[in-house]
């Protein structure tokens, strides 16, 4: 009974495999009368491929898996090109904001240093001058008219007498 089995099972593989060689032909020959493989297959290394098949199927592995890992750092490499052109601007933007409102405090505090000196010093030169016109009269417009008018008014009265 266990004969029987076996026997009934090959051929039926067999005729598996048959059906299996039978698409994968198909699918082949559908792929070679693809006229772009059409034209690979004439180039030199379309012909030197189909001489070495190991070879063929080596580069056809290889091309297939290293699609995903290629298309990854492609889209990788572009994301992180938007990216950094976003962060530029955007910081760009930010160091022209911390600039501008650098600018701004310098300004103001350069705006309250010329008030806070002009004050001071109007404050010195009104002191200043009230301090010699106190006590410098003489040295004043005011006070050479004044002191001609005393020596007027003085020289008057030493004329009547």
């Amino acid at each position: 009974m266990l004969v029987k089995m076996q026997s009934s099972s090959t051929s039926s593989s067999g005729t598996d495999f048959q059906q299996l060689r039978e698409r994968w032909t198909t699918l082949l020959n559908r792929i070679y009368e693809d006229p772009r493989v059409a034209q690979l297959m004439n180039t030199r290394i379309g012909q030197y491929l189909s001489s070495h098949p190991f070879i063929a199927l080596t580069v056809l592995l290889f091309s297939a898996m290293a699609a995903l890992p290629v298309g990854l750092f492609i889209t990788f490499a572009l994301v992180t090109l938007i990216m950094s052109g976003l962060g530029f601007v955007f910081f760009e933007v930010f160091l022209l904001s911390v600039g501008g409102m650098t600018l701004l405090c310098v300004l103001s505090g350069i705006a309250i240093f010329s008030f806070m000196v002009s004050l001071i010093l109007e404050a010195l030169h009104i002191t200043i001058s009230k301090i010699l016109k106190l006590y410098y009269p003489h040295l004043t417009k005011r006070g050479q008219v004044q002191e001609k008018e005393s020596e007027g008014e003085t020289s008057k009265p030493k004329e009547m007498e």
